[in-house]
Order: C-alpha cells, then structure tokens, then sequence
C-alpha cells in the first residue's frame, strides 16, 4: 500500500514549509504532493529547490482550492491520498497508524482522526472529539450517511480525512463551484458511497484556528445554506434500512438554522443574525436536535445510534 499526501497551497511559504516538513518526516515512507495554485510569492522557488523530495504541480493561473486539490491527487501515485492544506500539520506516526488500520479493513474507502486544533504558535486550543470505541474501529458503507446524517460520524476537515484514490477519482473530485466551502464535506459524502469508513481515536493532526482560513471568507448566512446542501445529499444517499429513523428533512433545516442563528449571536454579527433569523428557532425539534448533537460532540465516542462500531485489533 503506498500513500501520497497532496498538499494544497497558494502564497502561503512560512506555513507551507511546516506541512511539507510533517509530511516528509512520517515513520513510514510517503510520497509528497505539492500543489501550487499559482502563488505570487516565492513558493515556487522553494518548491523546485527541494527537487525530486517532492512532486510539485503548479497551476498556470489561479483556479482556487478544489481544482488544485484535484490536480494535486492527479499528479499523485499513491493507492491512498491524505489531505493536508497548507496551514495545517501531520503527527509523524499519522501515515503509519492509518496504513495498518486499513490494511486490516480492504473495503474501507475513507478514513479519518481526531485532530488537535492549534493557534499561530501552535499551542493546543482543543480537540475534535473521538467517535465510538477503541483506538480504531470502522463503519460499514450501508451506516455511513444515517450517522453522518445525525452528525455521530464526523469525517471532519482535509487534515483529518485519507482516502482511497481510486474511489475519489470515481467521484469527480471536489467541486470548484463550491471552492473551500465545504467542498471537502461534500467529497466524503460521495467517496462514502464506496466502501466502509474507518474512525481513528487518536490525534494524528493538527489545524491551524487563525484568521486567513479558508472558510473565514464566507458569511455565516452562505455557510447555513451550503451547510444544508450538505445534508440534502446526505439525506438522498441514506441506506433504505435506516428510512424509518430519520427525521423529515425540514426539522434537519429547522435545526441547521438554529445553529447558525445562535453562532451569529455568538460571534455578536447582528447582520448575520438578523438575515436568518425564522421561525425554527421556536421550533422543540430544532432544539432537540441541537442539544442532542451537542451531547453526541462531548460524549467521547458513545455512539450507540450507529448499527455497528466494528473495533480493529492491531
């Protein structure tokens, strides 16, 4: 099994440099992908120093982070990608820990960790939370999309996410029309239709919580309604034998404007705030649903919801 982590960048060197370094530094043997959406800096002088270490692509003109993503896995060699953007990390044994996992699961397709969410100088802020028992289990394909549906599966940002290339190239890759919102969501939501899921309960990265993320550009009320196209996919895809335990899809949209109704009055965006507010949030169901995903993100992996938690022995 060969992995090859694509590393997605674009006129961001000091971080970039990080990435690579953690991506060349893994205890098991890897290949390096990087690619450049046409940064204006100097990353392509550094790029072509480091020679053969790496596999460089770089756009002729900037075509935003889905496209270079998939011309990074296109450019890629490897039966595995791991995803890495340019501001986030990798734990050295990530790699390893993930090929012995899935080296015991072969119809696993996609697989994800927990991961340490860090600041600028990279002290820890906190952590995602773990899913489900043991060190490592996997999901059956059939169980995926009801507990992403429910929010008990959480395949979380690139940093966290592998996933077998084959199967992402079935999909098409990511969707530039939704370019670094959620267009990462949306890819696993697809990926999962392939093959079971692996979960990790050990942090195997790391991402940076810092200003000039990606997703820091959207406005909240943008974010809500990608955010309930997500789930309008998820919902399409979810296995027959789970029908008769899912809501209907308006108490899932009651809820998801809920959430970002009270991030807005979190975050005191009284703008936000008043282009979504609705009548949802008097809605008991929303609420259910809200505390209910609350509680499932702290329980620390009891997600007995799920059909089957499958542990893997190592």
């Amino acid at each position: 099994m060969k992995f090859s982590v694509v590393i997605s960048t674009y006129n961001r060197l000091n971080l970039l440099q990080r990435a690579i370094d953690s991506a060349r530094n893994q205890t098991m043997e890897c290949e390096v992908v990087v690619a450049d959406d046409c940064s204006s800096d100097d990353t392509q002088v550094y790029l072509q120093s480091l020679g053969d270490k790496i596999v460089y692509h770089r756009n002729e003109v900037n075509q935003g982070h889905a496209a270079t993503v998939n011309a990074g896995v296109a450019k890629a060699s490897g039966d595995w990608i791991k995803f890495l953007d340019d501001d986030d990390y990798l734990a050295p044994n990530c790699i390893e820990e993930m090929a012995k996992a899935i080296a015991l699961c072969p119809d696993a397709v996609i697989c994800s960790c927990v991961a340490a969410q860090v600041d600028g100088n990279e002290v820890e802020l906190s952590r995602t939370p773990q899913v489900g028992p043991g060190l490592a289990f996997y999901i059956p394909q059939a169980d995926i999309h009801y507990g992403m549906l429910l929010e008990l599966l959480p395949f979380g940002t690139p940093v966290q996410v592998a996933c077998r290339r084959d199967a992402f190239l079935q999909t098409g890759g990511w969707d530039s029309t939704l370019d670094a919102n959620c267009d990462d969501i949306d890819s696993w939501i697809r990926i999962a239709q392939f093959g079971d899921a692996i979960f990790f309960n050990q942090c195997l990265a790391y991402r940076t919580i810092w200003p000039g993320a990606y997703n820091q550009k959207f406005s909240l009320s943008r974010r809500l309604s990608t955010n309930i196209l997500m789930k309008e996919k998820i919902y399409a895809l979810v296995n027959d034998q789970h029908r008769s335990k899912i809501p209907v899809f308006q108490d899932i949209k009651n809820y998801l404007t809920l959430h970002w109704i009270l991030v807005a009055l979190k975050q005191k965006n009284i703008k936000s705030f008043l282009s979504m507010i609705d009548l949802s949030i008097l809605s008991p169901q929303s609420w259910k649903f809200l505390l209910t995903a609350v509680s499932s993100r702290r329980s620390q992996g009891n997600n007995s919801q799920v059909r089957k938690l499958v542990l893997i022995e190592s």
